[in-house]
């Protein structure tokens, strides 16, 4: 059976919820830290968010930035915006062909997104909307599977992607990128780990979000069936007390080339 597409993944309405509403608290975690980079110059008067999703990731912006764009390529994906981030405006576009007019944004993210666009289309547009003193800033996390000097959930993760793998091929190495061709520069990449505690009830609800979950239905699995695998097996891992997940992640800065450091 052919690989179910990243479209088809992100059309699903079940997907749609899972990302809204049973996704973990990393992006705030992360743009806390974001928010104390000695490049940050707040307020940012106007945010774009790159492949916001559901919308997570767009409502964590809304400390950084006065106004706050989410754009999504899939249409479906912001079923749940107004629930998610009530103050921000959402867009259903691509990141080739940005509908907005140059000089627009003086903040433009994107969170784990960049691994599903044509960079090379992408760069230029994101050249034209940023302001000349602009920031771009690019950033993503693992799976959460690893707990603090306890290897359990690791090994019950790889079981789980042993049974449900992922859409291959979402590996991206931001230094790789050819920022330059654009006038672009990579100021920085700085690994880091975020922690979010968990109960097994929240980590059943996250796993059953992953996309791996989503090719195995389409492929005729039941998604009562895993989630009943994903509980029994859990339940030696975590409880109803939360547990600190760790997440490895990175957030990369990117400017105008002819823009000195902040």
């Amino acid at each position: 059976m052919p690989v179910m597409s990243e479209e088809a993944i992100y059309a699903s309405a079940r997907m749609a919820a899972g990302y809204a509403f049973n996704r973990p608290a990393v992006h705030p975690r992360i743009v806390e830290r974001i928010r104390g980079d000695r490049r940050i110059e707040r307020p940012f008067t106007r945010a774009l968010d790159i492949g916001c999703g559901a919308g997570l990731s767009a409502a964590a912006l809304e400390p950084l930035a006065a106004i706050v764009v989410g754009l999504e390529p899939e249409r479906g994906m912001l079923a749940h915006r107004r629930a998610v981030a009530p103050r921000a405006s959402f867009v259903a576009a691509r990141a080739e062909q940005l509908p907005f007019a140059a000089a627009s944004f003086d903040l433009v993210t994107a969170a784990g997104a960049l691994n599903y666009v044509d960079l090379e289309a992408f760069l230029p547009e994101l050249a034209r909307v940023l302001t000349s003193r602009g920031l771009m800033v690019i950033y993503d996390f693992s799976a959460g599977r690893r707990l603090e000097g306890d290897g359990a959930l690791d090994a019950w993760y790889a079981e789980f992607e042993r049974r449900y793998p992922p859409k291959p091929g979402y590996d991206m190495d931001v230094r790789a990128i050819g920022f330059e061709r654009a006038g672009l520069r990579l100021e920085a990449l700085e690994p880091f780990t975020v922690s979010v505690p968990m109960t097994a009830a929240q980590y059943v609800a996250y796993a059953m979000s992953e996309s791996g979950v989503e090719l195995a239905l389409a492929r005729g699995g039941r998604e009562a069936d895993i989630e009943a695998w994903c509980t029994a097996t859990l339940s030696s891992v975590l409880d109803e007390r939360p547990r600190d997940v760790l997440f490895d992640a990175y957030v990369a800065y990117v400017t105008h080339g002819t823009t000195t450091s902040r």
